[in-house]
Order: structure tokens, then C-alpha cells, then sequence
């Protein structure tokens, strides 16, 4: 789930040119930020994760990203008790909603706005 109303309020302040460039750096920096989480959990390298899943869930939250950032907050929870089962569950329930929210819809992406 999305809150369109986040982005559109970013392109009322600053315009259509410079919201697309604000909004396309977030968009880069939140797959950086996934890719790194990927890396670490990957490596079952977990010191971090917390932190950087706190980074995630802001910047989710920002971009008016809902799911993303209640399922990064549910990862959190998760970590920090210790539950790798559940936390397996969240982390590919983030990657789901990352790659539905960051790979553009093929039709849409191909018709017009």
C-alpha cells in the first residue's frame, strides 16, 4: 500500500523537474539501502541490520512507502527478539513489496500518463 498523497505533496513544493530528481535519489538510495540488508542478511551478518532496517523504514515511510515501511518495522521486531523464523518471513515479504515498488508495471510503463 502507498500513500500517493506523500509524493504528490513533494511535487506541489518544488516543482515537477526537481521532484522527479528528489524523488528518482530517494528511490535510488532506499534499493541501495535493500541491497545492502541483502548483503548482510546473505552473509547472516545481523550487527547492523537493525539500524539499517530503521534507515528503511524511514526512508519507506518518506516516500509515503506503507508497506514497506510496516513490514520494515515488523523486520525490526523480529530481530530484536531473536525470531529468525518470523524474520525470514518478513525479510522476503519486504523483497516482495521492494520489487513490486521499485520494477515499474511492464503496461504501465509502456502507456501513456
Amino acid at each position: 500500500m502507498q500513500d500517493g498523497e506523500v509524493i504528490a505533496s513533494i511535487y506541489r513544493s518544488l516543482g515537477t523537474a526537481a521532484a522527479d530528481q528528489v524523488v528518482s535519489r530517494a528511490l535510488g538510495e532506499l534499493a541501495l539501502v535493500l541491497a545492502g540488508l541483502a548483503s548482510q542478511i546473505r552473509d547472516h551478518e545481523l550487527q547492523s541490520a537493525d539500524r539499517h532496517l530503521q534507515k528503511l523504514r524511514v526512508m519507506a515511510e518518506n516516500l509515503g512507502m506503507q508497506s514497506l515501511e510496516r513490514a520494515a518495522s515488523d523486520a525490526r521486531f523480529c530481530l530484536q527478539r531473536g525470531d529468525g523464523t518470523a524474520f525470514a518471513a518478513i525479510w522476503a515479504r519486504i523483497l516482495r513489496i521492494a520489487r513490486r515498488s521499485l520494477n515499474p508495471d511492464p503496461e504501465f510503463a509502456g502507456g501513456s500518463v
